[in-house]
């Protein structure tokens, strides 16, 4: 197995910063160093697919796994965090503030109490079902607007006109899927 390694300093200071929290509030099943690094390096993957939207919903943000790799990775795009879990959310905050984060902004409420419905994409990881998740994402952003998500395992249930974009993890296949509102 070919190993990556997380060299960025900011990413290593979020890492830190989330074995910290990790202890005492469970933001992830990652207890392990190596397990948090596979967890940030799946979520690299969606990086280049949000690198020309202006504003990111991210959605169950828990332990910013993509939300705060993805605002490290792109300082010029506003992203917005949705986590109703209180001592998650103050995770969120936390990492924003102790990372310098301006561009990331979080909020403990729920999706369905999120008025905001005109962003360029919308994201989510292991918060929903894939196909629930691609269904409910088109709600909330603009028209011509994207939603991703994270494919662990290639589905024959979902429609036919999303775009898979694979990439190899811990030496299996995973996926980046995005849907397209229509303009």
């Amino acid at each position: 197995m070919t190993r990556r390694v997380i060299n960025d300093p900011k990413l290593r200071s979020f890492m830190t910063l989330f074995e910290k929290w990790n202890q005492s509030i469970n933001l992830s099943a990652a207890r392990t160093r190596d397990d948090l690094e596979q967890h940030v390096l799946d979520c690299l993957n969606v990086v280049p697919h949000l690198a020309n939207a202006s504003t990111v919903l991210d959605v169950g943000s828990g332990g910013g796994l993509p939300v705060v790799v993805a605002a490290i990775s792109l300082p010029d795009v506003s992203f917005t965090a949705l986590e109703p879990v209180h001592k998650k959310h103050a995770f969120l905050r936390t990492a924003a503030r102790e990372l310098g984060l301006i561009n990331l902004e979080a909020f403990a409420v729920r999706i369905e109490d999120h008025d905001r419905r005109d962003y360029d994409a919308a994201c989510s990881r292991a918060t929903f079902d894939l196909g629930e998740w691609l269904s409910l994402g088109l709600t909330y952003v603009r028209p011509g607007g994207f939603v991703v998500g994270f494919e662990a395992v290639e589905r024959d249930d979902l429609p036919m006109t999303v775009e898979r974009h694979s990439y190899e993890l811990a030496d299996k296949t995973r996926a980046i899927v995005i849907a397209r509102r229509e303009s």
